[in-house]
């Protein structure tokens, strides 16, 4: 983890050292995301949540740019007819696992056209919190659960994506992230992994 979050500040500080442009924006946005891995058997389904954050646009040239970021993000999954454990008994309801994140990505930005801009990144993110919302089956009772515990607190990934600079100062983007640890601690034995699967909508302004 230290390497990786070294290699993000060189990367920061080369790029400031040989910019030619640097501005500094907000940005915010939609998150569509869904858990992928080791998931057979169980009816994963994406859910909604929001990112939002600051970041730079370092200018190497025309064409190229760096983008460090730092994002607050809410991610996760939602779950029909799964079965948990409370006040030890079993129930059985509709669950959303609910988990916050703050992502550090540093994205590479190549314009294939005037306005157009095309993105891939590495991303490192730190665990905030991790609920479960569960709605029992046959009543309008919810379940709330703090599940942080079993939650790796760091999260690595890579990000692919696109934007269009609407002027100036603001700009659209897609984004994908692919995670590539797993999110969950696992027990002695068990070699299961999961990952985070984000697709995110943002308009960014840069001042």
């Amino acid at each position: 983890m230290k390497k990786n979050i070294l290699s993000a500040l060189a990367v920061f500080a080369f790029g400031l050292a040989n910019a030619q442009e640097v501005k500094y924006g907000v940005k915010g946005g939609l998150n569509f995301s869904n858990w992928t891995g080791d998931t057979e058997g169980v009816n994963l389904k994406y859910k909604a949540g929001f990112n939002a954050g600051l970041f730079a646009d370092i200018k190497m040239s025309d064409k190229i740019s760096i983008q460090p970021e730092v994002l607050f993000s809410l991610v996760g999954t939602k779950v029909d007819n799964y079965t948990l454990e409370f006040d030890n008994n079993e129930i059985t309801g509709d669950v959303n696992f609910n988990t916050a994140y703050i992502y550090v990505p540093v994205m590479f930005k190549l314009y294939v056209a005037e306005k157009f801009n095309v993105e891939v990144g590495p991303q490192v993110g730190f665990l905030v919190s991790a609920k479960s919302v569960a709605q029992i089956e046959g009543n309008s009772q919810k379940v709330k659960n703090d599940i942080k515990e079993i939650f790796n607190t760091v999260d690595f990934g890579v990000n692919f994506g696109a934007a269009y600079d609407l002027d100036q100062h603001f700009a659209l983007g897609i984004r994908y992230n692919l995670g590539l640890s797993n999110i969950g601690k696992n027990e002695e034995g068990d070699s299961s992994k999961v990952n985070n699967s984000v697709f995110s909508l943002g308009l960014g302004y840069k001042f």
